[in-house]
């Protein structure tokens, strides 16, 4: 049994968002795997682009950044040279520049660094699972999947508690910027460019912009130099500092990345649960099953549809000539449904192995900074679910992000059943 039926005729159109509101348009991207894996898409919003569907092709060209550019963005939508400047991280730099910034960061977000969280994120989880639970019946994205990531990152990153509400909704109105349930600013519907230059062309970043300034203010005045914010603002190896745009729009990255693409990882294996009841007694029983859940949950849920290159000379792949300026979308929600790579790709199997999904944006320099600790905080959320319900079923229909950037279960009502504590199976094991 299939968890997932795709909603897609095989003919959706890529460039829309409506094409993804009922989740991503498999059935398209089996066809393109299978007839034209660099497939040129008509996008009526901008210039066309390039679709790379198959894991193969994803990974081999991911790893080739001087051909395949993120100095240019990394989404679909076309901007102009001062629209990239004024908005750009450093997921939109190639090495060595973008690797300088990593460097910086690398060890703060590391798997040992990661790993001293274990018991302050279990806490947290029993304090999010305990009472929603008890209702019996909720929304399992809003009262569970999107608790934990933001009070985490508060923490990883030294934000206050009291702010943290607000932050979350900055952040869903930024990456969630298509979908009118996050924003009154919908961008592919928008009749201005006030905010060209602000983060994801939103006016949540501007409000991010004076948090982040304020922020840092009282930081300093406080004297208080450690942590995540601080060590991007020290020189690299060659003294380059970032400007003060470039560190509030990191800020912006890491309020609407740290937030959003572990909530729906989340979420989507909370779906996974009410449609493959093994799941559940599989997680109960623990055991080596915990090496391996969180890959196939998160390669489940690939909240990350895509990323864009840009072509910075002429190639040809698979008979087809890209021209130097061509955009290039990788597809990661394609290739991490590529039954050429992974086996029975929509079932989850949570002792997959080996698991190397494109959700991570493996394969590259710019492989996620946060998936350690997202890995982590799957792990031990569903660890903690699991001894505390014998049975979670869906209570209605879900619903997704209108997003083809995001991928994500923004509604999942669920109803559980809560197990005997006596006879609780002990996750942890």
């Amino acid at each position: 049994m299939t968890i997932w039926t795709p909603q897609d005729d095989g003919y959706a159109d890529l460039s829309s968002h409506d094409s993804f509101a009922h989740g991503a348009p498999h059935n398209t991207f089996a066809r393109l795997r299978r007839d034209d894996p660099i497939h040129w898409t008509q996008y009526p919003g901008g210039e066309n682009f390039w679709s790379v569907t198959r894991y193969e092709d994803i990974t081999r060209m991911n790893k080739n950044t001087e051909v395949f550019s993120s100095a240019r963005g990394i989404r679909m939508e076309d901007q102009s040279y001062e629209e990239y400047l004024a908005r750009r991280t450093f997921q939109e730099t190639d090495p060595p520049e973008h690797s300088q910034v990593r460097m910086k960061l690398m060890k703060a977000f590391s798997k040992t660094s990661m790993a001293q969280y274990e018991q302050e994120i279990r806490d947290i989880c029993a304090e999010i699972l305990d009472p929603v639970l008890e209702q019996g019946e909720f929304d399992a994205t809003k009262q569970i999947a999107r608790a934990l990531p933001m009070r985490m990152l508060g923490r990883v990153v030294g934000l206050p508690e009291a702010d943290l509400p607000w932050l979350v909704e900055k952040g869903d109105a930024l990456i969630a910027n298509t979908d009118p349930d996050f924003t009154a600013h919908v961008m592919d519907k928008l009749d201005t460019d006030e905010f060209r230059l602000m983060p994801f062309n939103s006016p949540a970043g501007a409000e991010l912009y004076l948090y982040a300034k304020q922020l840092m203010a009282d930081k300093a005045k406080a004297g208080d130099t450690a942590g995540v914010l601080n060590m991007i603002l020290k020189p690299g190896k060659d003294g380059s500092i970032i400007s003060e745009t470039e560190f509030r729009n990191f800020f912006c990255l890491l309020v609407a990345a740290g937030n959003d693409t572990t909530r729906y990882s989340i979420a989507a294996g909370i779906q996974a649960l009410c449609h493959q009841p093994e799941l559940l007694a599989q997680m109960e029983a623990g055991g080596a099953i915990w090496d391996t859940a969180a890959d196939e949950i998160i390669r489940w849920a690939t909240p990350a549809i895509y990323f864009r290159r840009t072509a910075t000379r002429d190639i040809e792949v698979h008979d087809k000539l890209i021209r130097e300026g061509d955009k290039v979308l990788y597809w990661f929600a394609s290739a991490n449904r590529d039954d050429s790579y992974f086996d029975d790709p929509f079932r989850v199997n949570l002792m997959r192995s080996p698991n190397r999904h494109l959700s991570f944006g493996q394969f590259g320099p710019h492989v996620c900074l946060g998936m350690w600790l997202a890995r982590l905080e799957v792990t031990v959320l569903f660890q903690e679910l699991a001894k505390r319900i014998s049975h979670i079923e869906a209570a209605g229909p879900h619903k997704f992000l209108r997003s083809n950037f995001v991928g994500g279960i923004k509604e999942l009502p669920v109803r559980v059943t809560l197990c005997s504590r006596h006879f609780c199976q002990d996750a942890r094991k």
